[in-house]
C-alpha cells in the first residue's frame, strides 16, 4: 500500500510541476495514515448509525465437493442469482448443503454464466497454470496506450484542480481512483444507474469530494447527457466489467474516437485478455484465485488480507496512471487509454512477498485521520486522504448523497 500511495502521491507532484513548468516538488507519506486509509470503509460513519457489516452474510468462503468457494453476495441481484444457481433460499445450512454437493469449479462455471459470484480457493501453483493466470503474468501492471489525440490541457493551476472527471465506477478499486484525484482538487462526477441502488455504507466511503448523479443510458435522453459530459471532461474512470458498457459506446477505443481529447482509465477484476476477461470479480473473490487465500489460510482453512489491498492498491495506481497521463498532455503528448486490473495488482503483491497490512494495524489509533464532512443527508466522519506534496495535503472539504446531483460539472 505505501507503495501505491506513494506512486499517486509522486503523480500529483509530477502534474503540479508540468502545470507550474517547475521542477516536482518531495513528497512525504505517514505510514500509519496509509494503514488507516486501506481500511477506509471499515472507518466511515455516518452520523448517528452504527457501523454496518461489510460483507453480507452469504458472502464467505464454503466448502464444495472438492475444496472451498467464496461467494459474494453483497449486492441483493447477485445473492439472488446464486440462490436460484444453488435451488435453496438464504438460510445458511441450506446454502452450505447446496454448495457441498458441487465440484468447485462447475459451480464456479455455473455461477458465472448465472451473472452471479463465487470463485474456487486455488493454490498459487494452481493459478500460475490456469490459463487466466497466465494471461495476467504477460500483462503489465499499468498498460498504457497513446490515444488519438491531441489532449486538451487543463492549463496553470495547482495540483489536479479544474481537471474535470467523469467516474462511471462502483466498488472502491475505481471510487479510490476518483476520490483521491477528487483530493487533489480534481472536479469528479460520479454517474450510475438509476436501476443500480448503492450498498450505504460504501456510498458514505466513497463519495466524499464528488458529486453523484443518476442517468438512464437505455434513454436517448441519458446518452445525449452523457456525450454532453464526455465532451466536457479530461478523464474518464471506468470500473465496470470489460465489455458491460459496451452497448453504451463505452469501449475505450470507441470513446477517445469520438473524444481523442480523452485520458481513458479502465479497472477490471481479471484484466481485458484471457478467458475471465469479461467475468465479474471483487477483490475477495480474486484473492481466492490467485492463491492469496491459501497464503492466509491456517490448518487447511482459506483466510483473507485484513483490508481490500487490492481494491485500495488498485485505485491509487490508477489515480496516479491518470494523472501522468494529464501531466504528459501538459508537456504536449497525446493523453493515454490505459488498463489496471485487481489480479495483476494480487501479482505484484505476491511477488513483493512482504506483508502489506497485517493484522497488528488494527492497533493504529483511527481518530487523527478522520474528518467530518456535510453535504449528504447527515454529516459523514470518513478517513481524510493521506499523502503530502510539499506541504499541501490532499483534501476533501464536502460530500453528497447518492445519485442526488445533477449531471454537470461544476
Amino acid at each position: 500500500m505505501l507503495a501505491a500511495v506513494g506512486t499517486s502521491t509522486l503523480a500529483a507532484s509530477v502534474l503540479d510541476a508540468s502545470r507550474s513548468g517547475q521542477d516536482p516538488l518531495p513528497v512525504e507519506l505517514d505510514a500509519e495514515h496509509v494503514a488507516v486509509a486501506a481500511c477506509s470503509e471499515r472507518y466511515a460513519r455516518q452520523e448517528g448509525v452504527d457501523a454496518p457489516e461489510l460483507f453480507a452474510p452469504l458472502s464467505r468462503f464454503w466448502r464444495t465437493a472438492d475444496g472451498w468457494l467464496r461467494l459474494h453476495a453483497n449486492y441483493a441481484w447477485h445473492r439472488r442469482r446464486a440462490l436460484r444457481v444453488l435451488e435453496c433460499g438464504e438460510d445458511a445450512t441450506d446454502v452450505a448443503h447446496a454448495i457441498s454437493r458441487w465440484p468447485g469449479e462447475e459451480l464456479e462455471d455455473a455461477l458465472f454464466a448465472a451473472g452471479a459470484l463465487g470463485t474456487v480457493v486455488r493454490d498459487p501453483a494452481d493459478w500460475a497454470a490456469h490459463p487466466q493466470g497466465q494471461a495476467v503474468v504477460r500483462a503489465p501492471l499499468v498498460r498504457c496506450d497513446p490515444g488519438p489525440g491531441p489532449g486538451r490541457p487543463v492549463g496553470a493551476g495547482r495540483l489536479a484542480s479544474s481537471v474535470r472527471v467523469l467516474d462511471l465506477t462502483r466498488v472502491i478499486a475505481g471510487p479510490v481512483a476518483t476520490r483521491t484525484l477528487a483530493a487533489w482538487g480534481a472536479d469528479v462526477l460520479r454517474v450510475d444507474s438509476p436501476h443500480l441502488p448503492e450498498i450505504p455504507v460504501q456510498a458514505v466511503d466513497m463519495l466524499p469530494g464528488k458529486r453523484s448523479t443518476l442517468l438512464d443510458l437505455v434513454e436517448p435522453d441519458g446518452r445525449r447527457r452523457l456525450e454532453e459530459l464526455l465532451a466536457a471532461a479530461d478523464v474518464v474512470v471506468q470500473g465496470y466489467r470489460p465489455g458491460a458498457l459496451a452497448r453504451f459506446g463505452l469501449l475505450p477505443q470507441a470513446l477517445v474516437e469520438r473524444h481523442p481529447h480523452l485520458t481513458v482509465v479502465t479497472l477490471s477484476a481479471w484484466g481485458p485478455d484471457g478467458p475471465w476477461a469479461e467475468r465479474r470479480g471483487f477483490d475477495s473473490l480474486v484473492q481466492c484465485a490467485t492463491g492469496i487465500s491459501v497464503v492466509e489460510g491456517d490448518q487447511g482453512r482459506p483466510g483473507a488480507l485484513p483490508a481490500q489491498v487490492l481494491d485500495h492498491a488498485t485505485g491509487y495506481l490508477a489515480a496516479a496512471a491518470a494523472m501522468l497521463s494529464l501531466a504528459g498532455v501538459e508537456r504536449g503528448r497525446p493523453p493515454q487509454v490505459m488498463s489496471l486490473s485487481l489480479a495483476r495488482t494480487a501479482r505484484w503483491l505476491m511477488e513483493a512477498a512482504v506483508p502489506v497490512i497485517r493484522e497488528d494495524n488494527d492497533q493504529v489509533d483511527p481518530d487523527p485521520y478522520y474528518v467530518t464532512l456535510r453535504g449528504a443527508d447527515r454529516p459523514v466522519r470518513v478517513i481524510r486522504p493521506p499523502g503530502r506534496v510539499d506541504g499541501s495535503e490532499p483534501t476533501w472539504t464536502v460530500t453528497t448523497e447518492f445519485g442526488s446531483d445533477r449531471p454537470s460539472f461544476g
